[in-house]
Parts: C-alpha cells; sequence; structure tokens
C-alpha cells in the first residue's frame, strides 16, 4: 500500500486586502483543483502613487508589489502583485487592474477589463482622491475597496471586485498549467 501526499504551496500576496486575497485564493483554487495551497496575504509596497493613473504605472505597481512580497517572503512558491488604476483620456476615466504573478521559473501576468467612472468620481480622482475614498464619498459608502468596490458599486452587484480580479488572475495563471507551451 502506498500513501500519496500533496505537498501544499505557499501563495504570499502583496496586499492584506481580503477582496485581492480572495480572487487569488478562488483562481488558483479553479485552476489547480488537485493541488493544496495556503495563501498569505502580506504588506508589500506598490512604489507607485496610492493611485496608479496610467496603465504602466499601475502594471509597474502590480510588479513591484509581487517582488516585493518574494523580497519578504522567500520561502513561497508563487508571489502575487494586483494593482488597480486608472486611465484618463480623451474626458474618459476607465479603471482596470493588473495582476503578476511569479514563481521560480515563470512571470506572468493579464490585465483586467477596464469601466467608466461617472464624472462625479473622476472629478474628485483627478482632484487626487484615492478611486475608494472617491467611490465612498459619491456613493455614501465605507471601505467598499475592501468591499465590491467600483466594479460592485456600479454593475449594481452583478460584478463585484472579487469576481473581477478572478478573471484576470485565471488569465495570469495560463502560463502556469500550459508549462510546455511556456518554456
Amino acid at each position: 500500500m502506498s500513501i500519496i501526499t500533496t505537498m501544499e504551496k505557499t501563495v504570499i500576496i502583496g496586499s492584506r486586502n481580503p477582496v485581492k486575497v480572495q480572487c487569488v485564493k478562488n483562481a488558483f483554487e479553479k485552476v489547480f483543483p488537485g493541488e493544496v495551497f495556503s495563501f498569505e496575504g502580506v504588506d508589500a509596497a506598490s512604489n507607485v502613487s496610492d493611485q496608479p493613473m496610467t496603465d504602466e504605472e499601475t502594471y509597474r505597481g502590480a510588479f513591484n508589489r509581487a517582488t516585493n512580497a518574494k523580497t519578504g517572503r522567500p520561502d513561497g512558491q508563487y508571489w502575487v502583485g494586483i494593482e488597480g488604476g486608472i486611465s484618463d483620456t480623451d474626458g474618459l476615466m476607465e479603471a482596470f487592474a493588473w495582476m503578476v504573478i511569479l514563481s521560480p521559473d515563470h512571470i506572468s501576468r493579464a490585465r483586467t477589463a477596464t469601466f467608466l467612472l461617472p464624472g462625479k468620481v473622476a472629478q474628485l480622482v483627478r482632484q487626487g482622491v484615492e478611486l475608494g475614498v472617491a467611490d465612498d464619498q459619491v456613493f455614501g459608502r465605507n471601505n467598499s475597496k475592501q468591499k465590491d468596490g467600483a466594479v460592485g458599486l456600479l454593475t449594481h452587484g452583478q460584478i463585484d471586485r472579487t469576481q473581477y480580479y478572478a478573471h484576470a488572475m485565471t488569465l495570469a495563471l495560463v502560463p502556469f498549467i500550459n508549462e510546455e507551451l511556456f518554456r
């Protein structure tokens, strides 16, 4: 009789935000159903503005969070950075987020879909207010960025922030589930 043991793999997430930790957990467990993971959110600096205002700055923030998580907790098998950002083009402000996953062998990334922000929220963000704070002010909420976020508020709960991030996180895992194609 042989005993098969599955070794637990540690995923270090460069944030303690419960939305970000949960979206990583959801994606990893869905993509790797036969594997056992532990998930830990840690404080990891983005080294960008509190509210990134370009695609490039937002990506850099996610990459920095993953890298800083790896530096602070090198004992993991995966390190994840997530950063939400804004693009303000032609008078329209869009929100989105970047996902970065590091492992000892790979780096991968994916970006969420974008959605438009209403004028009152965009105006506050242009004045230097972070998106989550602007949402709270406009919608009369408290700490929405650790709950349903702008996407949940604007879709009337049809898509919450965890779901919104989980799709992109799943896409960022593509090279890890197709290693033979990404060597």
